[in-house]
């Protein structure tokens, strides 16, 4: 069975680090609730660019996720479906 992900990249300024962090958290709590991952990873070399990934079981529980969400996604219409590699 296939995964539904998206993503979004963002260049995080330490000034506004904390705040960011802060609004990671409140996103990560949402995303459980609604039955998706939620996972954020910084670039090593980079601090402040970072990945947001949402992934659901299917397409339908994505989709409702993010129309939902406290922070909107800046472009909620890409959405990735898992391939087989097989």
């Amino acid at each position: 069975m296939a995964r539904w992900l998206t993503l979004q990249r963002s260049i995080v300024p330490a000034s506004e680090r904390k705040k960011f962090m802060e609004r990671l958290q409140v996103r990560r709590a949402y995303y459980q609730t609604a039955k998706c991952g939620f996972w954020v990873f910084e670039e090593s070399g980079l601090p402040g660019a970072v990945i947001e990934f949402v992934e659901a079981a299917d397409r339908e529980t994505l989709e409702g996720a993010l129309a939902g969400a406290p922070d909107h996604i800046v472009d909620a219409g890409r959405i990735y479906r898992e391939v087989e590699s097989a």
